[in-house]
């Protein structure tokens, strides 16, 4: 077995080449089980200590730990690449807020709250995503699906767990802020023609 030392510079170098967040027990297995979840945690916080007050950070998602970009420095990389991420409208920020905070939800849910017709188009751009995911089914008749978020949702928006979500009413004033869309995204489906659908 590694020392101390070299045990957190083998997790420093997992954790820089890795592509997704590394769970405690992805870790474990760097060392065939010879160091226990307390001694990897110990390991993982003094090497976020290391990190600290730099450009990247080690941080602890939903799904593992994994380094990334400190937030402030994010408008000046994405000049390296400005292909502008994909924009989603209005209905489906709306539709993803309301599982978020709702979950489990069945697409009749979001309907009675939104109070139109949430097109298939909307739930399939979010689970395209990996941001929700059908968790189960109802147990009334239809059998109508219900859907969650994901771990992938929670690790892009850097967050451990769904109680580090904002409150609802600053996620309200944020959707009241943005403009409707008058057209999709390249990145989003076109709304179908039929009265009462939105996307």
């Amino acid at each position: 077995m590694p020392n101390l030392a070299e045990a957190k510079r083998i997790l420093e170098a997992a954790l820089l080449s890795a592509q997704e967040p590394l769970s405690l027990a992805d870790l474990k297995r760097l060392f065939d089980g010879q160091l226990g979840p307390d001694t990897l945690r110990r390991l993982l916080d003094e090497l976020r200590e290391e990190w600290s007050g730099k450009a990247v950070e080690l941080a602890a998602l939903a799904s593992g730990w994994r380094f990334q970009t400190r937030p402030e420095f994010q408008p000046f990389l994405e000049r390296l690449d400005p292909d502008t991420p994909p924009r989603y409208s209005r209905a489906v920020m709306e539709t993803l807020a309301i599982i978020a905070y709702r979950q489990p939800v069945t697409r009749g849910d979001i309907e009675d709250i939104r109070g139109v017709t949430v097109s298939a188009s909307i739930i399939q751009a979010l689970e395209s995503r990996g941001w929700i995911d059908i968790v189960g089914h109802r147990d009334t008749p239809g059998r109508p699906e219900l859907f969650a978020t994901t771990k992938r949702f929670l690790d892009d928006l850097g967050l451990r767990s769904l109680e580090e979500l904002p409150p609802l009413e600053e996620i309200a004033r944020t959707l009241e802020l943005e403009p409707a869309a008058t057209q999709p995204a390249a990145n989003e489906p076109a709304a179908p023609s039929q009265a009462g659908t939105e996307i």
